[in-house]
């Protein structure tokens, strides 16, 4: 952005003032970085309680139609609020596919675990759901990155 611009033009800009306006805007865009992992943590620890809580009724992948429905809701749902979490954190929308790939991070990272271990995580819902559980995660973040890229 602002810095490339700087880079291109003459010497004679690099002054102390763009200097630090160069520093006001890495830590502003570093403070939107961290705030969207942040939020990707904190929306996966909430998932993975309500998930812990009532999993059980969620996750039934001996009805493929209920499952299909699970899967084609929630990525709509993610297209929609994906957009809004990235507005809500001041991420310039020429920004909002960087930050949404932040957001969930978390997810790609902690829930191959959660697969691994899905007894463990998960001792109400059946064993047999982790295949339908993997699969519903991919589907949340793909619906959130589809809808940012709509929107950027």
């Amino acid at each position: 952005m602002a810095h490339a611009l700087v880079r291109a033009a003459s010497p004679l800009l690099a002054t102390p003032l763009t200097s630090a306006f160069l520093q006001c805007e890495y830590e502003f865009m570093f403070t939107i970085w961290v705030r969207s992992i942040f939020t990707g943590l904190v929306l996966w620890t909430a998932g993975t309680i309500v998930i812990r809580l009532a999993g059980k009724g969620l996750l039934q992948p001996e009805r493929a139609g209920r499952t299909l429905g699970l899967y084609l809701v929630s990525f709509l749902l993610m297209f929609l609020l994906a957009p809004r979490i990235c507005r809500r954190l001041g991420a310039p929308r020429e920004l909002w596919p960087q930050a949404a790939t932040l957001l969930i991070l978390p997810t790609l990272i902690l829930d191959p675990f959660s697969c691994a271990f899905f007894n463990t995580v998960f001792p109400n819902v059946d064993p047999g759901a982790a295949g339908t559980f993997g699969g519903w995660m991919l589907i949340c973040c793909g619906g959130g990155l589809a809808g940012v890229w709509r929107k950027a």
